[in-house]
């Protein structure tokens, strides 16, 4: 604090200044008063912030976020012309945007690092990070980020199915630049004629608009079905002939009619990526996953206590995107049986259906205000053993399993044999031979038009860190999830309460 105030001309200095005046030296009297003499042979010593070397303001001012430095400008004459230093301003656009170009490049064109910060970043730095188009159940994952000179947001797709550990592919929808007489410009890249003309409308916080002016430019020579054959070529890597399923060329063709009518005029909603805790069983993030006939399709997976839950981010018209698709009891494990066992769904379906009905009752009992037991599902997790001596035998095996958290153990549990059962079909059928944990959970099922909604047991298996899966009973389907290991910048929610109120309103959306 004395620095500071002595730098700034206020407090101590003031004081000092005064008995300068008055004949005294800082320190102590002059010899006549018995002080020592100090003789000043140096440069005398900077008495506020403005008497500082450019150099070093540049440094200090520097330091400051680009929303502070409008206010430093209007301390002195000195202080606005310092702020014309690119020093500073690529300082600004590296350490908040993560800009890595080098940023003296822009010089060429004429553009400096602070017209980039004040025209182009600042003002839209408010899109940037992770959103959900409103295109009805479909869904889907825009991610708009600070690329190069550019702000793009590129649409994330599934890879093409059935090919779940593929990386995502990306097709830009929109970017933003200031090439053009130094403004900020937005251009339209859906379609295949190149960047055209668009707009970008902010509706209110945390949601935004796109527009494109130039629709004509997203229209094919072949028309109609040009656009649809080298949409399905993009969106399934496959032609429709090569789709013997009737159903799934039936889905295929709606969801394009419906997308199309778009045109890249799309409302955003911000969505963030979930918090990690110490206690979370794998790290919480973005899945792909298999979802039969509909595809590949994106979920969120996030812990919530003793449950892990899968929100989907892209839909179909039986379960839209927004909704809960898998809610998982970390509470109840279920112990897997020897690999024999494993084939027989008669055999799965009786443990997890033993857990299933326990949960009932205690539904039941909850609702009649009577106090519930987990014994029974301690019983039915562990492979339905009865009998003192059954639980005895098993109580070793459902120890190792119960807690959801890796901080449980200093070391991963201990990889089991996993087999589907024979007749649960599986659309990859590359999928881990070996599992760390198996869960009873529930499914969301519905019929076209998100009609009928129900959750259905099924199970759920952790393979490793980056995969799991979950067996549909019911259906008898296995769907595989592999993260999605992209690197996305402004995503992470603030805090747990303003990501589950963001689940919230994700739900209603498509609700």
């Amino acid at each position: 604090m004395a620095v500071c105030a002595r730098l700034c001309g206020v407090g101590q200095s003031r004081r000092c200044r005064r008995r300068q005046r008055r004949g005294d030296i800082c320190g102590g009297g002059g010899p006549e008063r018995g002080g020592v003499s100090r003789a000043n042979t140096g440069p005398p010593h900077p008495q506020s912030l403005v008497e500082l070397p450019p150099e070093l303001l540049v440094e200090i001012i520097s330091l400051l976020p680009g929303t502070a430095l409008p206010n430093v400008a209007l301390v002195c004459k000195k202080f606005r012309q310092i702020l014309s230093t690119e020093t500073i301003w690529r300082r600004r656009c590296v350490e908040e945007f993560g800009m890595k170009e080098d940023l003296r490049k822009m010089d060429a064109g004429g553009v400096s690092s602070q017209e980039l910060y004040v025209k182009l970043l600042h003002p839209y730095r408010h899109i940037l990070g992770l959103w959900q188009p409103d295109i009805g159940p479909y869904g889907g994952l825009l991610n708009v980020v600070v690329d190069g000179l550019f702000i793009i947001g590129w649409m994330y797709l599934p890879p093409h199915d059935p090919r779940v550990e593929d990386p995502m592919r990306r097709r830009p929808l929109f970017r933003i630049h200031m090439w053009e007489n130094k403004k900020a410009t937005v251009e339209c890249m859906y379609g295949h004629k190149g960047p055209h003309k668009g707009d970008i409308q902010t509706v209110k916080k945390d949601e935004f608009s796109t527009k494109c002016n130039q629709t004509d430019h997203h229209r094919m020579p072949g028309g109609r079905q040009e656009e649809f054959r080298t949409w399905l070529e993009e969106e399934w890597g496959r032609t429709l002939e090569e789709i013997f399923h009737e159903h799934m060329q039936e889905l295929i063709l709606m969801k394009f009619i419906y997308t199309s009518q778009y045109d890249n005029c799309l409302t955003y909603r911000r969505i963030y990526l979930p918090p990690a805790k110490p206690s979370d069983l794998l790290q919480p993030g973005l899945f792909k996953g298999t979802y039969g006939s509909h595809g590949l399709e994106i979920v969120m997976l996030s812990f919530h206590g003793t449950s892990a839950r899968a929100t989907k981010l892209t839909g179909d018209p039986n379960v839209p995107a927004g909704q809960l698709t898998l809610d998982v009891d970390l509470s109840r494990p279920v112990v897997l049986p020897d690999l024999e066992q494993q084939r027989k769904i008669e055999e799965l379906s009786r443990l997890v259906l033993g857990v299933h009905k326990e949960v009932q009752r205690e539904v039941e009992q909850q609702a009649n205000g009577r106090p519930t037991t987990v014994n029974a599902a301690a019983e039915g997790a562990c492979g339905g053993a009865t009998g003192a001596e059954g639980m005895e035998n098993d109580q070793g095996a459902c120890s190792d399993s119960f807690e959801p958290g890796p901080s449980s153990s200093t070391s991963p549990p201990e990889a089991q044999p996993f087999v589907l059962p024979l007749g649960v079909m599986a659309r990859n059928e590359v999928y881990p031979r070996t599992c760390r944990k198996c869960f009873y959970g529930t499914g969301l099922i519905a019929g076209h038009g998100f009609t009928s909604p129900e959750r259905t047991p099924g199970l759920f298996v952790l393979f490793d860190e980056d995969r799991f899966g979950f067996i549909w009973l019911e259906l008898k389907s296995f769907s595989l999830y592999s993260r999605l290991t992209d690197h996305l910048a402004h995503a992470h929610a603030p805090n747990m309460e303003r990501f589950e109120a963001m689940l919230r309103n994700m739900q209603s959306w498509t609700s």
